[in-house]
């Protein structure tokens, strides 16, 4: 006569350790995502309702899907001085975690130079990219606090543009985002930002990032 087997009861999870699918928006489009889930970024919200029909009628487009959008925003803080004093790594991580409210992560170097007194793998830098909702809150904070708060700042140029619609651009002071304590910081840095969008052409990318108020230069 066969017996029959009984499962044991599963272990209760940990308190603080999160599963998969403790986070009902994980892998969702952010137009998928409820406002009961995570809040819609207001800049999305612009994006849609008055991005969208501008650029339709500027370039004609037939259909929605062909309008440029923007896909992601890479952060890079390079710290050279890390090979010496690995305090100052720690220091852009936490600050760089505080700019754009994600963790970031450290980059390696590829080669070896014995002028720097560099070898392979040694940490240099720090990096972080924002998609969907982060992305937009960063873009939202940056036109319209950060960006302001650059000493003399007249606009950013348009010479940033790689061919391919993809926008660059170097922040001297890191200081300029109000997530930044003055007193903390053990030393003024800048970062590298990246805007990458899907389309394929600098025109389109500008009118694109001129359409959600990106403070470009003005022309004389």
């Amino acid at each position: 006569m066969a017996t029959k087997t009984t499962k044991k009861p599963a272990a209760p999870a940990k308190p603080g350790v999160s599963k998969r699918g403790d986070f009902p928006f994980e892998g969702k489009r952010l137009e998928e995502v409820q406002d009961k889930e995570i809040p819609t970024p207001r800049l999305f919200t612009f994006y849609k309702e008055h991005v969208v029909p501008a650029l339709m009628k500027k370039f004609n487009y037939k259909s929605i899907m062909q309008v440029p959008r923007l896909e992601k925003i890479c952060l890079n803080m390079g710290i050279g001085d890390a090979v010496q004093d690995l305090k100052l790594l720690q220091s852009a991580m936490n600050e760089l975690e505080l700019i754009s409210g994600q963790r970031p992560v450290v980059r390696r170097a590829k080669k070896a130079i014995s002028n720097f007194k560099l070898r392979a793998g040694m940490p240099i830098g720090v990096s972080v990219t924002l998609r969907r909702a982060r992305m937009y809150e960063f873009l939202d904070r940056f036109i319209n606090i950060a960006a302001p708060r650059i000493r003399d700042f007249r606009g950013f140029s348009e010479k940033g543009f790689d061919g391919r619609g993809n926008y660059s651009l170097g922040i001297k002071e890191q200081i300029i985002f109000p997530e930044i304590d003055v007193d903390k910081v053990s030393k003024i840095g800048g970062l590298d930002i990246t805007f990458v969008m899907s389309s394929h052409s600098d025109e389109e990318s500008y009118a694109l990032l001129q359409e959600f108020g990106f403070p470009f230069r003005k022309k004389d």
